[in-house]
């Protein structure tokens, strides 16, 4: 079993000898390191993991340790992940199934260390999906009268199966911000990116008309602001004049969905900090 450690602080010397000796003096064996120093905001980020077996502080006692040792004497921030626990995600779904085909097609393949409890949808259409996988699915329809209603009954739900964290997977309501609060840098979205002149439902056929060179794709943290989180993951692909609307569609969708699980991935991994409006995403 592993032990990951996530950090940042004001950059200062001596911070990964001391964190590395800790280690190492309670005969945990280190298996990943990667640091970086914001040098324009002074910030010293980590992330560390190493093995637990025959470590001298009980499981339950290193944050502790950690904290009293080292947080306090570095202003640190930071998190702890055990690899034995697996962190349960929720999937969030309309009527488009690229990207939860996607996604549940690595996770039944055993790609990541997740479970995926349940499915919800403000449309009955991905339901045969969920069953394909055997996976609960809810549904929730949304109108504007029952927002707040829906939301809340959401919320519980999530709150009952013990969702860690949840995946966008071209969702297409806003998120309200009770639930941003309850899931800070926790809930992941995907939307088209490099086509922000083109607005409203057919914004391919916009880029089109246009004659764009290039579109793309990106994933992030859900915030208050709509679409403007940390961004987690982006891509491109290169169009030419013989890419009709409908190649667009499908050039674009093949993006979302891999930019989309590469965040998620990163996420399941541990491998994300964010500071601020933007994210550190270690390899």
């Amino acid at each position: 079993m592993t032990v990951t450690l996530l950090l940042h602080c004001p950059d200062k010397p001596g911070i990964i000898a001391d964190i590395t000796n800790f280690i190492t003096e309670n005969r945990g064996n280190v298996v990943y390191l990667a640091q970086f120093v914001d040098r324009v905001e002074n910030v010293f980020f980590m992330r560390i993991e190493w093995e637990i077996d025959g470590f001298l502080i009980p499981k339950d006692k290193i944050a502790d340790y950690f904290r009293t040792l080292y947080a306090s004497k570095y202003d640190m921030d930071f998190s702890l992940y055990f690899s034995d626990k697996k962190p349960r995600m929720a999937i969030f779904v309309s009527k488009m199934s690229h990207c939860l085909f996607d996604l549940l097609s690595r996770y039944s393949a055993g790609e990541w260390n997740v479970e995926v409890p349940l499915i919800v949808s403000n449309h009955p259409d991905m339901k045969h999906v969920a069953e394909m996988f055997g996976i609960p699915y809810y549904i929730y329809p949304i109108t504007k009268e029952n927002r707040l209603e829906q939301e809340t009954a959401m919320m519980q739900l999530l709150e009952e199966q013990n969702i860690d964290f949840v995946v966008l997977a071209r969702y297409m309501q806003i998120i309200g911000d009770r639930m941003i609060a309850k899931y800070p840098n926790r809930i992941i979205n995907i939307h088209h990116s490099f086509l922000p002149a083109f607005v409203g439902a057919k914004p391919y056929q916009a880029a089109f008309e246009r004659g764009v060179k290039i579109i793309g794709a990106t994933s992030h943290y859900v915030t208050a602001e709509l679409d403007a989180g940390p961004i987690i993951c982006q891509d491109v692909v290169n169009i030419s004049h013989k890419d009709m609307p409908a190649v667009l569609v499908n050039k674009g969708k093949d993006l979302e969905k891999i930019v989309l699980s590469h965040a998620v991935q990163k996420h399941i991994e541990h491998k994300i900090l964010v500071y601020k409006n933007k994210t550190v995403v270690f390899d």
